[in-house]
């Protein structure tokens, strides 16, 4: 009797010890989201100079991936309670294709995130605020280094409030797409990582931006190309009325650069258009009205008058410590563009990842590389031609 006892016994500590820890294992389950908000709540809060918060963490352990939902973060002098950063919903996740290639690393989805530079928020003092704190807390919060990142309807805004009226230049809508930021393919390469995006500008313009990145690097080279096109000139007013007294009353802008960085040489250009604009607008003052017939003049006489359009070229060169503008150069550009040669509105392509360098400090593997994409470019450019004259 007192063997079948112990047998019993027995049974009910075998079966006793296993449904202890599943029981442990669900309840572990259960608070993981709070744990998880609860850290980085802790990692927000602890930012010099800055506060935030997060709403709502929703974990997927089969996926490999936890959500984290309503989070912001501001500057501590803020006045305007407007977030500096907000991101309603964040997907963190192991990408796992890449396991199959024997690295860990994680993807990041955004939906639907702002940054809003409001310019007296930024402006205030604060000695402990400092940019590479925040960006280094908010790569704490992801524990494996990422390898793709993706933001969908997305917006940058710069906003001035003290302005008369206020001032909101934004692009709204905005679509990216960075990949192989780890490196885990094509490692032979300069630039790994390509990157896009597009979006909408203010006065519905339209965004683009496309390249190839080396992030691995402690200065990071890249070779990048950036459009804004057909904006609505009259978006601005709010801009150059505050900044320059000046109107718009038709006419479209548009903005294109090019850059390139190799070992933190720095080479580029931006390029301003401005095509089919009137100055003076109904409504406006005498005093207005002179001043703008007197900038009317001289963009009559700097304008090309074949195209109506008016740009520039400036072009920059240096360290990325001390990154100077060319001002002769610019001014030059603004009569070729009148009386020589009008600016096409288009991204040049004449700025190359090899002309980032300096001389003579280019490698042989990176001659090699370069090489390579240039014979990719041309084969680019032919297939172009063969399709053209299909068409």
């Amino acid at each position: 009797m007192s063997e079948i006892k112990k047998k019993r016994g027995f049974k009910k500590k075998r079966y006793t010890f296993p449904i202890i820890i599943l029981i442990l294992l669900i309840a572990f389950r259960l608070y993981l989201p709070t744990l998880v908000k609860n850290y980085v709540n802790k990692v927000l809060a602890d930012i010099p100079g800055y506060y935030g918060q997060v709403e709502d963490v929703d974990i997927s352990l089969i996926r490999g991936a936890y959500v984290i939902n309503g989070m912001y973060l501001n500057k501590g002098t803020a006045e305007s309670q407007v977030p500096f950063l907000n991101f309603p919903k964040s997907d963190i996740s192991i990408e796992w294709k890449s396991l199959f290639k024997g690295k860990i690393v994680s993807e990041i989805i955004m939906t639907s995130p702002e940054v809003i530079y409001v310019f007296e928020d930024q402006k205030e003092e604060s000695g402990d605020a400092n940019a590479d704190d925040w960006t280094k807390a908010l790569t704490d919060i992801v524990p494996i280094d990422i390898n793709h990142f993706e933001i969908h309807d997305g917006k940058l805004a710069f906003v001035q409030l003290s302005a008369d009226p206020n001032i909101d230049l934004q692009i709204d809508k905005l679509e990216l797409t960075a990949d192989n930021l780890r490196n885990v393919v094509e490692k032979e390469r300069i630039l790994p990582s390509p990157i896009r995006a597009s979006g909408v500008s203010i006065g519905k313009g339209k965004v683009s931006l496309e390249g190839y990145m080396n992030l691995v690097k402690e200065i990071p080279d890249m070779d990048l190309s950036f459009s804004l096109e057909d904006a609505d000139v009259t978006a601005l007013n709010d801009f150059t009325n505050y900044y320059a007294g000046l109107d718009f009353d038709k006419g479209t802008f548009g903005v294109y650069s090019e850059i390139a960085i190799a070992d933190g040489h720095l080479v580029g250009y931006v390029k301003p258009l401005l095509k089919d604009t009137t100055l003076i607008g109904k409504g406006d003052s005498f005093l207005d009205v002179i001043w703008e017939g007197f900038v009317g003049f001289f963009k009559f006489v700097l304008k090309n008058q074949g195209t109506d359009t008016l740009a520039t070229k400036v072009p920059f060169e240096g360290d990325l410590n001390d990154v100077k503008t060319g001002v002769w150069p610019t001014v030059l550009n603004i009569f070729e563009n009148a009386w020589i040669q009008a600016f096409k509105g288009e991204v040049d392509n004449d700025i190359n990842y090899k002309d980032a360098f300096k001389e003579g400090e280019i490698t042989r593997e990176q001659k090699r590389e370069l090489r390579k994409k240039e014979r990719e470019e041309r084969r680019a450019a032919q297939k172009k031609e063969r399709e053209a004259k299909k068409g």
